[in-house]
């Protein structure tokens, strides 16, 4: 048993060891994200567009789009032309300025985005979300809102 204890990592103190703990439990979640939209041909970032757009239900100029994004992404623009060529997403250009392109979500990838939804992979996923309490789960928004964004 000691040379378990002895294998562990060492930290400095208990809040080095959480942000350590924060983004291990990211990679883990992103694996499992990967590994189950690898299936439909989507990656993270493409499957953050669509949810984006459904859950906007309504076309959205692009700059809203990435804005809204989970990951920041330089490319989002060659994103959304994959996600064009598939026909999950329709452009529609603006009639008083035909520099900006709305975007919305087309009912190819609405059926795409209930296929995910269905998926066992995909419901690993809920099980994650399953091990909250809404009250740790409001903790956890707390205290990585804090860590983020003050």
């Amino acid at each position: 048993m000691n040379s378990e204890k002895e294998n562990q990592p060492k930290f400095k103190n208990q809040k080095q060891r959480a942000l350590i703990e924060v983004r291990t439990t990211a990679q883990f979640i992103g694996q499992i994200m990967e590994s189950s939209l690898g299936k439909f041909e989507l990656s993270a970032p493409q499957f953050n567009i669509l949810r984006i757009l459904r859950g906007a239900g309504k076309s959205l100029n692009m700059q809203s789009v990435k804005e809204r994004m989970i990951e920041v992404s330089p490319n989002a623009t060659r994103l959304m032309d994959k996600l064009f060529d598939k026909g999950l997403i329709s452009r529609i250009r603006c009639a008083k300025d035909r520099r900006v392109v709305y975007v919305e979500i087309t009912k190819l990838g609405l059926d795409l985005l209930l296929q995910v939804d269905e998926d066992s992979d995909w419901k690993k996923m809920q099980t994650l979300q399953d091990k909250l309490t809404e009250a740790e789960a409001d903790s956890l928004i707390a205290i990585l809102t804090k860590i983020c964004f003050k």
